[in-house]
């Protein structure tokens, strides 16, 4: 309530709710009746914003069709946008803003890297140049003393984030875009072709 009264006070301003299926699931869905009040709660404070008050409310979600359906009526959130999986082109741009303070050795392929990312999202993206990092240092730790405070200049010097990190971070991750796809696959035999 206070975000839409300081929103109002300071409009034009933007209230951003994220993870908003998290807050205001489907009211039939919902076992409490906490979540319900919220979602209520929500409805009226959408409901009483001015309608030249200068605010916008914007939410964001990875699952839309949660959301209750009255939140999706004209005049709360009537506009959907869908974001969507980065595509290859993008995931090699998300991986370049994600490496660009990083030491990288020259085998480094992040085109490739883009190309065997399918299904990733920029955090999945962000993750795996992450333990691609940890990867490296992990490399070094048998060279680094643990009791100093600070890492010797030529240890430093020497680490540089290589393709084999990346490859080897790949082993570990996986894209968000597709943990929720199970595929099943069925039991057919020979005699079952017609």
């Amino acid at each position: 309530r206070k975000a839409f009264e300081e929103a109002e006070k300071n409009a034009p301003s933007i209230i951003f709710i994220d993870e908003i299926d998290s807050i205001a699931p489907k009211r039939e869905k919902t076992h409490g009746e906490v979540e319900r009040r919220i979602v209520s709660q929500l409805l009226t404070l959408m409901d009483g914003l001015k309608s030249r008050a200068h605010v916008i409310v914007m939410g964001a979600t990875n699952r839309p069709n949660s959301i209750d359906a009255a939140l999706r009526r004209f005049g709360r959130f009537d506009r959907e946008i869908d974001i969507g999986v980065p595509d290859e082109v993008g995931r090699l741009e998300v991986l370049r803003i994600h490496t660009k303070n990083m030491k990288l050795s020259e085998d480094v392929d992040l085109e490739k890297a883009a190309k065997d990312t399918h299904g990733y999202v920029g955090a999945d993206l962000a993750a795996l140049c992450t333990e691609a990092a940890l990867q490296c240092i992990r490399e070094k730790m048998d060279v680094i003393d643990l009791e100093d405070e600070s890492i010797d200049a030529e240890i430093l010097n020497s680490m540089a984030v290589s393709n084999e990190h990346f490859k080897t971070a790949l082993t570990t991750s996986n894209p968000s875009a597709l943990r929720e796809t199970v595929v099943e696959v069925p039991n057919v035999g020979w005699e079952d072709i017609g």
